[in-house]
């Protein structure tokens, strides 16, 4: 029942989300969608006058509102195939009362994207841009397609299409999106193509140089910089933290904290818990333990994190990356909220000094204190107990490798779980890497409820008592969603 529900929500999701109108949708007939898809499939290169006799012998509705929901419920069902709704579109125009809106238009858009097809998708731009139906969202979708055919020019010449694209806002956006895809190069070409007709702001200048620090080119980001700051612009705190992470993953510590003491001077005020909690976690886990405590402490001068679990679990990771077990502890108990983050920072550093036992216990300490662990936190402590590649246990009926393989059986997947079970048995070969995920995964229904129940038993009775209570735990409070939430629900309440 429970499986049934699901699918009916998600099913009415993806229908609110893919047919969004500004008015509720009207709704299709699926025989009529299915025959038309039928058509539309069988025929897409057939010549236009068979197509157009197939198609007027269905009784297509003739509303507007009918017709636009009915186009776009075949662009759904045809999401990287252009022919079927693009010859749709054009019967539509010549034969009924359909009127394209920017919705349809973009959502055609995006389909003929999808299918790569680059000269119909610019003569499609030009015929919406005549009938002015572009919309951001088609600028968007037109930009990602061309972005990934690396046509630069022609993503220069989508924003004449328009004349509302001459705009720094439709300028962001494209940079955004493009710079989310992993197109950096490829924004700062556009934008510095477009520096005549549309000048570069600050948030422009802060899309890109995050976007390049997120590709690790930490000298075209240094480049923009020095750009930005000739042009009299004041980089964004963003940008500032971004460069001050991708220092600290180039192990350059001391840069890191010469531009973040460059950021307190200049934005001082714009400061946020964000910023500091960044600092002081790459502080923590460089080693660099002194530096962080001036940079909490200055945080709390500020008057902001008294109680952030996320930083305070940062530091404690770095205390106990540093073997001082003691203040790592005092840290914890000295918390006046325990939250998720923070146990996370201590689990994960007792579990780095080999401790699975002391880590064990910080599980039952969130579940007493009614801090509801997440799939992260059981992930963490079966590698801490079992270690990345799955240990055996003591007796042959715990042994974690068959367990995992049985899980691959009953999911279905018997060639994966044969290829596991060869590579383990032929000791020339290295075990892969085991992924716990997947194995939690398998066996998150009712059958694994039982499954966890009788191994974790097993494990005690062989002597793994914490393993055990952990796949207790787990079977008790996230095996099932209804078990997830109602465990939930008892730590609001409480």
């Amino acid at each position: 029942m429970s499986l049934a529900y699901r699918l009916v929500g998600w099913l009415f999701i993806c229908n609110r989300h893919l047919s969004s109108s500004s008015s509720s949708p009207t709704p299709v007939d699926p025989s009529l969608l299915l025959r038309l898809c039928t058509v539309l499939y069988q025929q897409q290169h057939a010549p236009d006058p068979k197509l157009h006799s197939h198609l007027l012998r269905l009784t297509l509705p003739s509303s507007p509102h009918s017709i636009h929901e009915l186009f776009l419920q075949v662009c759904n069902r045809f999401p990287f195939s252009y022919r079927p709704p693009h010859r749709l579109h054009l019967f539509l125009l010549s034969h009924s009362s359909f009127s394209p809106t920017p919705v349809s238009a973009a959502k055609l858009l995006d389909v003929i994207g999808k299918s790569r097809n680059i000269a119909l998708l610019w003569d499609h731009l030009r015929l919406t841009a005549d009938r002015r139906l572009l919309s951001l969202s088609s600028l968007r979708v037109a930009a990602r397609v061309l972005a990934d055919a690396q046509e630069t020019s022609k993503c220069v010449r989508l924003f004449y299409l328009d004349p509302q694209f001459l705009s720094l806002g439709a300028l962001n956006a494209v940079v955004e999106t493009l710079c989310r895809r992993r197109h950096v190069n490829f924004a700062n070409d556009v934008v510095r193509k477009l520096r005549g007709s549309i000048a570069a702001n600050e948030e422009t200048y802060k899309l890109l140089i995050v976007g390049f620090c997120k590709a690790g080119e930490l000298m075209k980001a240094a480049r923009l910089w020095n750009m930005m700051v000739a042009e009299g612009l004041e980089p964004e705190v963003d940008a500032y933290l971004e460069i001050v992470v991708t220092l600290f993953k180039s192990n350059r510590s001391e840069d890191a904290m010469r531009l973040f003491k460059s950021m307190r001077e200049t934005r001082f005020l714009d400061l946020n818990i964000v910023s500091y909690r960044t600092v002081i976690d790459w502080t923590a886990k460089v080693g660099k333990m002194p530096q962080a405590y001036m940079v909490f402490a200055e945080m709390l001068k500020k008057g902001i994190g008294l109680n952030d679990g996320a930083t305070l679990g940062a530091l404690v990771y770095g205390l106990l990356a540093r073997k001082k077990v003691k203040e790592a502890y005092r840290v914890f108990q000295e918390a006046r909220e325990v939250d998720r983050n923070l146990c996370h920072g201590l689990m994960k550093g007792l579990l780095r000094l080999r401790r699975p036992a002391e880590a064990t216990e910080v599980l039952r300490e969130m579940v007493r204190r009614r801090v509801e662990p997440n799939m992260h936190t059981y992930v963490m402590i079966l590698q801490g107990h079992m270690g990345k590649r799955g240990r055996k246990g003591k007796d042959e009926m715990v042994n974690f490798e068959s367990i995992f393989v049985g899980g691959l059986v009953k999911a279905g997947n018997t060639l994966e779980a044969s290829k596991y079970a060869e590579r383990t048995m032929h000791g020339a070969m290295e075990v892969p890497r085991f992924d716990y995920n997947r194995f939690l995964q398998l066996f998150s229904d009712e059958e694994g409820v039982e499954m966890f129940e009788m191994v974790g038993r097993r494990l005690k009775e062989v002597g793994m008592a914490d393993l055990g209570d952990v796949f207790l735990l787990y079977g008790q409070r996230m095996a099932t969603r209804e078990r997830r939430r109602k465990a939930m629900v008892e730590c609001r309440e409480a």
